[in-house]
């Protein structure tokens, strides 16, 4: 188990299956997830099964202090050769958001990651507009290495060209493109080395 300040993060479970189901299949949960089918039981337990022998993935579930599960976060794409891997979270229970939780939980993976891990650098892509995101990525000490399009298969089912048209996406319209290949989204990619973690602990220090 590893120790933050405000969370604690554990090796899944069975058992936690029913929560990663009903979680992924809210829509404010996933909205700002690469995830378009409602999920199943038994995919998600069918994905439980292949993670137990994935070598190049490991997820870990984000417990409170008093030990309620509010989330998963793990590193994917493990590089063992290169030493690089990349992040992915998601806070699951609402009443846990804008709260720290997530900010705390990256630290902790971070930790690991260049500590234990022996990792060189972590990476990750979020949507350009998902600012929430980004602010906290920034608080851990990833910086901005680009942004880049990409067709988005999960955004395009569920918005199709509304985006252009209904009002309610006026705000984040900028961040859409329509191409040949389908609706894409633009993609905010950001990275943390190990050079850059030990600087920032040691300026805190």
């Amino acid at each position: 188990m590893l120790f933050g300040e405000k969370v604690r993060l554990r090796a899944i479970e069975r058992d936690d299956i029913p929560r990663f189901v009903k979680w992924l299949n809210d829509p404010e949960v996933k909205q700002y997830l690469t995830m378009f089918w409602p999920l199943s039981y038994a995919e998600e337990e069918r994905w439980f099964e292949k993670h137990l022998d994935d070598q190049t993935s490991r997820v870990f579930a984000i417990e409170t202090e008093d030990g309620i599960h509010i989330g998963n976060i793990g590193l994917h794409n493990i590089d063992w050769k290169n030493r690089k891997a990349t992040l992915g979270i998601f806070i699951g229970e609402k009443d846990y958001w804008n709260r720290g939780y997530g900010t705390d939980a990256v630290k902790t993976l971070l930790c690991f990651a260049f500590e234990e891990l022996n990792l060189n650098r972590v990476q990750l892509s979020v949507f350009d507009f998902n600012t929430r995101a980004i602010r906290c990525y920034e608080k851990c000490g990833f910086e901005y290495t680009g942004d880049r399009w990409q067709k988005d298969i999960s955004l395009g089912d569920r918005l199709g060209l509304s985006i252009f048209t209904d009002e309610r996406f006026r705000e984040v319209r900028k961040f859409f493109r329509q191409s040949r290949s389908g609706l894409e989204v633009l993609y905010c990619d950001m990275r943390i080395t190990r050079e850059q973690y030990h600087a920032r602990r040691e300026s805190r220090a």
